[in-house]
Parts: structure tokens; C-alpha cells; sequence
């Protein structure tokens, strides 16, 4: 049977971004999107032996998920990479899904990240959330913007994550870097700390529950940058999000908050590449007096007007980000139009493109 560590080199040599370990399963790999199975079927037994092996190669103990049946850690094999675990339980049986995260940092130029979603790591001060689906890149977006502030600003970087993936390195800025349980219990208790920590910006893995938006949203009123992520699409819908989450006596509150201190809102989506792998498409949003306004008033349905009007601004909606892959030969057309928001605007803009 095959090792933990011989499916670590199997998923580098492979270039796996993810490796899935399920029972009655063969080792599966997700190379550029794509799950493949590799081998023969694991017995419950064999993924047993794989989580111990996880487990003893991240010197972590089990005792965590045997009470609770779910766990999540990331560790590092010198000379692979870093890997995020989540191990679960599902029918009964042990099950594993490891991230592959490289020791580098990404390279935003690469990954095709554009110059108005990296420019918010200069902003001083203010709520930047990333959105998108789990696996959407939100992550990796977040630590192009904290090693561009590491590179280009004298500041305390505190970052608190669940776990921790990349590591950044003490470049012009100080970087303290949190996991959750094993350095602070939870992302709120960390997040009031952090206030006391002397921090420039806060990163925080991902707002969760409203005592942690409450507590990004005062960081952020206090005059810190605060990044942030939800598993949210699109502006309109994460403002919702931040604002439903709360009971109906606060919302009120929590909206007038978040119409003053929120300065953008970033969401994207990973596409199938014309030339195999995946591209990411952005939203940008950029909070200006109008965006303020319609947050305030409750009207966050109209946020997507101003998005697609706002291009001298910095802004872009997801489907003109889709158009510009397109038009850059980056996606085929049927991946636009599957991805697109708005398919008759769509298919307009790419017939007139062609």
C-alpha cells in the first residue's frame, strides 16, 4: 500500500493542487480542476493508516479529531511543499483532503492577478474582503497582498488563519503569523489581542461568525487595513451576507459601519485555461460616496450597476473580466459562457469580439 509521503511526491510530481483520500476510493488527485484516480481502492483500514501517517508527519495529535470527528492543521516536508489537511468522517470511516500549498510565495504576475486587486494592500486603512467559492484562490490571492505589503511597507502584518499556509518571511514589515488552536483559541479572541499587538493590518483567515465581523469591522474603524474572506459571490451578495448575519436590532448599526469603513470587496472565480490548467476572474468593487450610499440605504442590489460603470475607477464586474480571458485567449468561449452572470450580454460580447 501506498505511504502519506510517497502520495505527497506522487501529488508534487503530478502537480496535483489537491489530494483526496476516501474509502472505496483509489488515491485521486485534482490536477487542473480535474479529479484522477490512481491505483487501486482504499479500504478504510488503508486510510486509517494514511491519517496516522498524516498525523505523525505534522507532529500533531489526533486526539481533536477522535472527539469530534473533524480536524484541520497544515505542515511542511522539506524538500515537497506545505500541505493543508482537513481530515473528517464520512460513513463511519476516516477521510482526508490534502491541499497542496508551495514553500514559495506565489507570483501574483503568474497567477494573472491584476493590478487593481493587488493595489489594496496599499490602502492605509479599511475593510477588504475576498470572496469566492472554497478552492477559488481566495487564499492565495491574500498572500500576494500581504508579501506585497512585506515588500514594500514598514509595517506589523498580524495574520490569524485556520491553519496557516504560506509562510512569509520578515522582509521591510514584521509578519506574526497565528493558527487557530494552536496559538489562540478563536479568530475573534485573536482579532481583540491583535489590537493591543501594535498591527498595521490584520489579516484574518475568514470571518465566520458576527462577533468575528464585529471585531474586523472595529479594527478597521480604529484606523487598521483588515483583509479578510467570505464564502460569498459577488459584492452585493457578501454584503448581504455581513448584514444578515446579524440579529435585526444591530443591523442597522452594522450597516451604517459597514458603509464607512469597508473599502473594496474582491471576488473571483477559477476558470478551465485554453491551454489546460486554470485562470482566475476577478470582481472588483471599490467603496466610493454612491457605494456608500446604497450600502447605507440598504440597497446593495445596485451595487452591480455602479461596479460596471465604475472601470476608471479601479472596478470590474465578473463578466467583464470573463470577456477580457477571453479576449486575451485565456478561456474558450464556452467556458465564458458558462461562467458568465449574464449569458445574453455575454454571448453578445463574445460574437462582436471574434
Amino acid at each position: 500500500m501506498i505511504t502519506m509521503l510517497e502520495c505527497l511526491k506522487s501529488a508534487m510530481e503530478h502537480q496535483a493542487s489537491d489530494i483526496l483520500l476516501i474509502a472505496g476510493l483509489p488515491v485521486s488527485y485534482k490536477i487542473s480542476g480535474t479529479i484522477t484516480r490512481f491505483g487501486d481502492p482504499l479500504l478504510p483500514k488503508d486510510i486509517a493508516i494514511l491519517a496516522e501517517e498524516t498525523y505523525e508527519l505534522g507532529r500533531r495529535d489526533m486526539a481533536h479529531f477522535l472527539k469530534t470527528g473533524d480536524d484541520d492543521f497544515s505542515f511542511g516536508v522539506f524538500g515537497l511543499a506545505r500541505f493543508r489537511v482537513n481530515v473528517f468522517r464520512q460513513r463511519g470511516s476516516t477521510s482526508l483532503v490534502v491541499r497542496v500549498v508551495s514553500f514559495e510565495l506565489p507570483d501574483p504576475n503568474k497567477l494573472s492577478i491584476p493590478e487593481q486587486v493587488l493595489q489594496f494592500s496599499d490602502y492605509a486603512r479599511g475593510l477588504v474582503l475576498f470572496t469566492g467559492a472554497a478552492g477559488s484562490g481566495k487564499t492565495t490571492t491574500l498572500a500576494c497582498c500581504v508579501d506585497r505589503i512585506n515588500t514594500h511597507r514598514n509595517a506589523h502584518v498580524i495574520t490569524i488563519e485556520d491553519p496557516l499556509e504560506y509562510l512569509h518571511q520578515h522582509k521591510l514589515s514584521v509578519v506574526s503569523q497565528r493558527e487557530l488552536v494552536i496559538d489562540t483559541a478563536t479568530y475573534d479572541s485573536a482579532l481583540r489581542a491583535a489590537l493591543r499587538e501594535a498591527p498595521n493590518v490584520i489579516l484574518v483567515g475568514e470571518m465566520r461568525d458576527p462577533e468575528t465581523i464585529q471585531a474586523a469591522v472595529t479594527a478597521a474603524e480604529t484606523g487598521h487595513l483588515v483583509l479578510s474572506t467570505l464564502h460569498t459571490i459577488g459584492a452585493a451578495n457578501t454584503v448581504d451576507r455581513i448584514i444578515d448575519s446579524f440579529p435585526p436590532t444591530q443591523q442597522h448599526q452594522i450597516r451604517t459601519q459597514l458603509s464607512l469603513v469597508l473599502e473594496g470587496v474582491v471576488s473571483q472565480v477559477l476558470i478551465p485555461g485554453a491551454n489546460g490548467g486554470q485562470v482566475p476572474a476577478f470582481e472588483v468593487m471599490r467603496s466610493n460616496h454612491a457605494v456608500r450610499t446604497m450600502i447605507r440605504e440598504s440597497k446593495p442590489h445596485q451595487l452591480g450597476n455602479l461596479i460596471s460603470t465604475g472601470g476608471d475607477q479601479g472596478m470590474m464586474t465578473m463578466d467583464q473580466s470573463i470577456l477580457r480571458l477571453f479576449k486575451d485567449g485565456k478561456i474558450t468561449r464556452q467556458e465564458a459562457l458558462r461562467h458568465g452572470n449574464n449569458v445574453d450580454w455575454m454571448e453578445t460580447q463574445l460574437t462582436l469580439a471574434q
